[in-house]
């Protein structure tokens, strides 16, 4: 099985304001602008250290088809991520894997494997934790999803970051990644919003990181230059 890469490109909304206007604008710019989802959603990110078998704890949940894909992106992908996911009742595992020099946290361009599965978000994340793994941190948000021809923007009201959209796509060929992230970008500046740049991404990452527990669940929100 081949792997999909996503271009995603983060900005700091901010405001309820200011993400009601990004909203306006898709709407003018696509008539067609489709809400494909909105809810909420508990994401947990795990420390993968060296020497946890996260394959041997999940092979048992993951679909003979995705097997040697997720076997690929532990062996292969760098810097990964490993999160679990409850999305209003629906339990996804997800590992993220840098493409170049991205982090796989935060990352523009990267590899992704999911799985849904068929268990409470605690019961995944006791075998994570007994395969090795431990808690980074939990986060919290409101997300809304939307479709505008083939690209996909999520906007969420985040925990500790307020409110954030991403604006993603998905491709098969590696080596078209640079032109979409170009699209992207294009795209987002006829939307009146700017990239949040990674260097600040990665210091309110670190943040929250180091202080969740007063993030996690609430309303609650910093600011990092």
């Amino acid at each position: 099985m081949s792997h999909s890469y996503e271009v995603e490109i983060k900005s700091l909304l901010g405001s309820k304001e200011n993400a009601d206007a990004l909203i306006d604008s898709l709407k003018k710019h696509d008539k067609g602008l489709k809400l494909a989802g909105q809810g909420k959603q508990l994401n947990h990110y795990f420390n993968y250290p060296e020497g946890a078998d996260l394959y041997s704890a999940l092979k048992g949940n993951i679909s003979k088809e995705k097997l040697p894909a997720f076997e690929r992106i532990l062996k292969e992908g760098k810097k990964l991520s490993v999160r679990t996911r409850d999305a209003d009742g629906k339990v996804i595992f997800v590992v993220k894997a840098s493409v170049g020099d991205d982090t796989s946290s935060n990352g523009v361009k990267r590899i992704e494997f999911e799985e849904t599965v068929k268990m409470f978000l605690k019961e995944l994340d006791v075998l994570l934790l007994k395969a090795g793994l431990t808690y980074q941190a939990k986060w919290s948000r409101e997300r809304q999803e939307y479709v505008s021809k083939d690209t996909h923007i999520c906007l969420d009201k985040n925990a500790g970051y307020g409110y954030l959209a991403e604006f993603e796509k998905v491709t098969d060929d590696e080596s078209s990644l640079e032109n979409v992230r170009k699209e992207l970008l294009a795209f987002m500046k006829e939307m009146g919003v700017e990239e949040l740049p990674q260097d600040r991404l990665e210091r309110m990452f670190a943040f929250y990181n180091a202080n969740w527990p007063k993030y996690y669940g609430t309303d609650n929100i910093f600011t990092i230059k």
